[in-house]
């Protein structure tokens, strides 16, 4: 036993303690000559008393049979992710972007050189690997402000649509200064700003930038006091001049199927007046609708909300899983003439709402499956035409947006890209409330880091510049639309 506690398992502990009665006598027999006695003899006091309380503590093993020096694993387990970035990552396999993805999006967004030497690092003969065919009689660039699309054509309201947009992230996920960031940048771009469910926030209107909001199960800004759906407060707020479009969540590719709910103690009086919730009570948004059951009813509350709405374009965002549910609403609409405006297909590698593991890695159809699923369905019911499709998921560069727009997007919605924009650097902290950037933090010390004016023509810059090197990869195929289709 005398041997086992003089090991290294226990040497925090037990020559700290052999040590203390020799330092403390030096200290009584040469008072005040040595001067690193005392800040030695209390370090050791320190390591004995963390040491007893490591033995006798029930929450972690290997501090009882490590006391002291096993606190060094938790602090590396810590840094893990700052090191891996920082030291060990390379150019294409950090996850979930690779840093020469992050790379581009800040080197767009801040104006700088945003070219490669020496050539691709790709093997070109891996599966795989992915190529645009280019022509040897390739097109003149378009404009990028020239890359557009009408959504809603015969509805009241239409609305002409940028190809990049700013996908679904809500006030409360985001900072303030990172919504006002984004809709001032969206302001200057001429794109738009999706909400996110969790309602239209004063600091999406701070700026005047284009909305689309996004109204999820919760019903967050138009919610009756029974948690339903309330048409008036929907009408108050949807009838907004800066609000161009209304869109209904079904489901997110983060965790589709799965609801949230906001702790009691995280509803403060102004995310209890966006919201519409009361204070005191969890805030939740369950993992289905209340008001419809059907894909009938589906397509009629989305009728509806055109309707309350002033005839603004309205459409769904779904994460496709069961194919027969999706081709369940098309028979819909093929049996009630009741067509969405516009379709998001947002696919599951989409990743800015914290979700469980398994959901996160398991459920739901990626974007490409997905977009090209829906694509083919509306065609074979011959409701292409009318219905404009927008895709999200991972995309953050002119390659991303080819990719989905040859199979079928019409337009793209980034959240990740324009976080990198914003400042992002991936520290994958943002459910944490500690996001070193200020990006995903309502903490208003964090948030400070956000300067948002500098920030704001940043995400403008990011979007340009990723829409101008668009339109110079389709013009290099020989063709002059973003959606590959020959001129």
């Amino acid at each position: 036993m005398l041997s086992a506690i003089f090991t290294f398992r226990y040497a925090f502990i037990t020559w700290p303690a052999l040590f203390l009665p020799v330092l403390i006598g030096l200290m009584v027999e040469f008072p005040g000559q040595i001067w690193w006695l005392g800040p030695v003899a209390v370090l050791c006091l320190a390591s004995v008393l963390q040491g007893l309380r490591d033995l006798t503590q029930t929450r972690h093993a290997v501090l009882r049979n490590y006391p002291v020096a096993a606190h060094l694993r938790f602090i590396l387990e810590s840094i893990r992710p700052e090191m891996r970035q920082y030291f060990f990552e390379g150019d294409k396999d950090g996850m979930p972007f690779a840093r020469d993805k992050r790379a581009i999006v800040y080197q767009r967004a801040k104006q700088d050189l945003d070219k490669r030497p020496f050539g691709t690092q790709y093997d070109v003969y891996q599966e795989q690997y992915e190529w645009l065919h280019h022509s040897i009689a390739p097109k003149e660039a378009q404009p990028h402000d020239a890359l557009r699309t009408l959504v809603g054509a015969d509805s009241r309201q239409p609305y002409s649509a940028s190809l990049l947009n700013i996908s679904a992230m809500s006030y409360g996920a985001l900072s303030a200064n990172a919504i006002r960031a984004l809709n001032k940048g969206a302001k200057a771009g001429g794109f738009f700003h999706d909400t996110g469910e969790g309602g239209v926030s004063p600091y999406h209107r701070e700026h005047g930038g284009d909305l689309v909001w996004e109204l999820g199960s919760g019903y967050f800004g138009a919610r009756a006091i029974d948690g339903g759906f309330d048409p008036a407060k929907f009408t108050d707020t949807a009838t907004d001049p800066q609000i161009k479009m209304v869109e209904l969540k079904l489901s997110q590719g983060a965790k589709p199927g799965h609801g949230g709910v906001l702790p009691a103690a995280k509803v403060t009086e102004e995310i209890a007046r966006i919201r519409h919730v009361p204070m005191g009570q969890d805030c939740v948004s369950p993992a289905s609708h209340a008001v419809f059951s059907t894909p009938v009813g589906l397509l009629e509350f989305v009728a509806r909300m055109r309707d309350l709405s002033g005839g603004k374009p309205a459409g769904f965002k779904l994460c496709i899983g069961h194919p027969w549910e999706f081709m369940a609403i098309c028979k819909a609409m093929v049996a009630t003439g009741i067509t969405p405006d516009f379709i998001v297909v947002d696919g599951k590698e989409g990743g800015t709402g914290a979700a469980p593991l398994e959901f996160m890695d398991h459920v739901g159809m990626p974007l490409r499956d997905g977009l090209s699923f829906v694509h083919n369905a509306l065609i074979g019911i011959g409701v292409r035409e009318r219905v404009r499709i927008g895709a999200s998921g991972k995309i953050t560069s002119a390659f991303d947006m080819a990719r989905v727009m040859a199979l079928g997007a019409d337009w793209c919605n980034s959240a990740r890209g324009f976080m990198f924009a914003v400042g992002c650097i991936q520290a994958q902290s943002c459910h944490t409330g500690e996001c070193p950037t200020g990006v995903a933090t309502q903490d208003p010390l964090r948030q400070r880091a956000i300067v948002v004016p500098d920030k704001a023509e940043r995400v403008a810059s990011y979007q340009r510049n990723t829409l101008h090197a668009l339109a110079e990869l389709v013009a290099a195929a020989g063709l002059t639309h973003p959606a590959l289709r020959p001129s």
